[in-house]
């Protein structure tokens, strides 16, 4: 899937560059030229980066290990 439509980049390339080493974003902006031009596929390269695991090292996208229950309340009629 095309990730950044200005650059031409897609997922597979962004996948390949983390695993050849890039592990921010501004690796990524540096090497595939991503989010420089109009910047909508910010939020989506960063999506590829937590997909990937690079998030607990700069991404800047938070991953949250715990997640607090749901409560849910049924409505009584009156």
């Amino acid at each position: 899937m095309i990730v950044c439509v200005c650059k031409s980049v897609s997922d597979r390339k962004i996948r390949a560059a983390i695993a050849e080493g890039a592990d921010s974003f501004d690796e990524l902006q540096f090497e595939l030229g991503v989010a420089l031009c109009c910047g909508k596929c910010e939020e989506s390269v960063r999506d590829v980066m937590a997909q990937s695991g690079v998030c607990a090292s700069r991404c800047g996208v938070q991953q949250h290990e715990h997640v607090a229950p749901l409560t849910f309340y049924e409505r009584q009629a009156a």
